[in-house]
């Protein structure tokens, strides 16, 4: 029989295949990883947890918050939602209290399945109103209505559980980091979650049996549907940068892990620390673009057979391309000149395509768009992982979504990535920063973020910079602000901004920046722990200059 159009449609057939091989293994007490589930468990558990939901009216297109820790109760609920055809709604639990509650007063759940104190939460920050079923992971219901214990003994035994659900059905809402903005739920359909699978697969050549660490929970989703097993690592997953490197690296060790995803700030975690990592044979960081230096440490650090993917998308359309790390450094002379970041070629069969720049919305597209080859445009996808609505945001999917009439009479959805770039000559995409970002100097001069930065990041002194406009949208000031590696005396400031200023006036597009502010910390977004808060730094940038003034 073939398999339903389910992510957790794997499930039952790699129980049969191998039940007795472990699907995931968490963290106990004292770091222990003494915590596991087979893939005969996790099949059977979830199957018990989708029958103990639906028994308390938890179905089809029940739309239900998850607030979970990264722990076996994560994985076993995210996939009786998907089985039961129950729309599971996560939203980064760090990002701000205020846009928290907006992005849950939007999704209008109707369950919430939670740790204690995020029911606490609930309560006093009086979080999704409109949920009729709460369901605790605490021994008793407190502030709840059943526990998941409970949950899960009421639905065993049970027969097999794995809703029918069509292509096109609901099966998450998937909200952003909100690092531009206030978060925005993506409407992910059955369809874009296999088809992600598929080309993840594909991509990076991942074959069934391997053992991966995917350290951003969300991703681990996708392990069963590989047939990999996954090392659930013993961090604080809203804080990579902070993650501990020698409890990441004995993980790695005793388990034999050798495929292992994070984001930049946790790689550069383990190139700090510095110790060998035989065992990865694929290790993939996205979310932002990985510093050069970080790059190179890993390759450095890997088997000569190993490979370092970044990949490029976004949580409403990945992956959109890919380039090996090897690769990526070949491209590094040319990102220091101004050329931006090379983010490799498209993940087939995505379709990328540059259209000139507009801010306002596009209903229909036409190849009039279009801007010249190797010309900075915004970037757009088309393929079989691009999201086509963000849910109750209808402006949002307007200014992000352009409808495209194809030759047989349908049409599919081309997604504006909000990401300006271009196409070079040899077929390689190039990423130039955020569209909302970009400076724009005069009529004549626009400076983007990933064209500016890395010329100044070359200071031996400078951890990273950060370019912000401050002023009328149509003539900002650009301002470039930096943080400087630890250790480096305030006496040194003037020194320096001479220095960056210099290193500035050999490229025309640099020239125009005279504006040198110092920052201790750069904000930067939940999630990854690796995009800049450029808005919340212009903020800071133009409060400094009116202390100046």
């Amino acid at each position: 029989m073939p398999e339903s159009c389910n992510i957790a449609a794997s499930l039952p057939r790699l129980a049969r295949e191998r039940p007795d091989q472990v699907a995931m293994r968490c963290p106990g007490r004292h770091g222990r990883y003494d915590v596991t589930l087979t893939y005969a468990e996790l099949d059977a558990r979830s199957d018990a947890i989708a029958a103990g939901l639906a028994a308390r009216g938890i179905v089809r297109g029940t739309r239900t918050v998850v607030m979970l820790r990264p722990t076996p109760e994560f994985f076993l609920v995210m996939f009786a939602l998907f089985k039961a055809g129950a729309v599971p709604v996560l939203v980064d639990p760090g990002i701000d209290k205020r846009a928290l509650r907006t992005c849950l007063d939007e999704a209008r759940p109707q369950a919430f399945i939670g740790i204690p104190l995020a029911h606490a939460a609930r309560v006093v920050l009086r979080w999704a109103r409109t949920v009729r079923m709460r369901i605790t992971t605490a021994a008793r219901p407190w502030l709840a209505d059943a526990t998941l214990r409970q949950v899960e003994r009421d639905g065993a035994p049970c027969m097999p559980q794995l809703a029918d659900t069509d292509p096109d059905d609901v099966a998450a809402i998937l909200f952003t980091s909100g690092s531009t903005g206030v978060p925005k739920g993506v409407v992910y359909r059955h369809r874009h979650l296999v088809a992600q699978v598929s080309m993840l697969r594909d991509a990076f050549g991942i074959a069934a049996g391997g053992t991966d660490m995917p350290t951003f929970p969300p991703f681990a989703l996708f392990d069963p549907a590989l047939g990999l097993t996954s090392i659930i690592p013993d961090m604080d997953p809203t804080r990579p940068a902070r993650a501990n490197p020698r409890s990441l690296l004995h993980a790695i060790e005793r388990f034999g892990v050798d495929q292992l995803f994070g984001s930049p700030a946790l790689m550069a975690v383990l190139a700090r620390h510095g110790a060998a990592l035989p065992t990865l044979k694929t290790v993939t960081s996205a979310g932002a673009p990985v510093p050069a230096d970080v790059v190179s440490a890993m390759c450095a650090l890997l088997a000569d057979d190993a490979r370092f993917w970044t990949p490029y998308g976004a949580t409403e359309c990945l992956p959109v391309s890919v380039i090996e790390g090897r690769e990526l450094l070949m491209t590094r002379e040319r990102s220091e000149q101004g050329g931006g970041t090379c983010v490799g070629r498209a993940v087939p069969p995505n379709l990328v395509r540059i259209i000139a720049i507009d801010d306002g919305a596009i209903a229909q597209w036409s190849d009039a768009l279009l801007v010249k080859a190797g010309q900075v445009g915004e970037i757009t996808v088309a393929g079989p992982s691009v999201t086509d609505s963000y849910f109750n945001r209808d402006a949002a999917t307007r200014l992000a979504k352009i409808r495209e009439p194809l030759a047989d009479g349908s049409e599919r959805i081309v997604h504006r990535m909000g990401d300006l770039g271009y196409v070079d000559r040899d077929g390689m995409l190039w990423f130039c920063g955020r569209k909302s970002q970009r400076v724009i100097v005069d009529a004549a001069t626009t400076l983007c973020t990933e064209q500016v930065e890395p010329v100044f990041n070359t200071h031996p002194e400078v951890r990273r910079t950060a370019l912000v406009g401050i002023g009328d949208r149509a003539a900002q000031r650009p301002v470039l602000c930096v943080e400087l590696h630890s250790g480096v005396a305030r006496r040194e400031h003037a020194r320096i901004a001479a220095q960056l200023r210099h290193i500035g006036e050999g490229f025309v597009h640099t020239a125009c920046i005279d504006t040198v502010l110092f920052h201790p910390d750069f904000p930067v977004d939940i999630r990854h722990n690796a995009k800049i808060g450029r808005e919340q730094l212009a903020t800071w940038a133009a409060r400094q200059l009116r202390t100046q003034r």
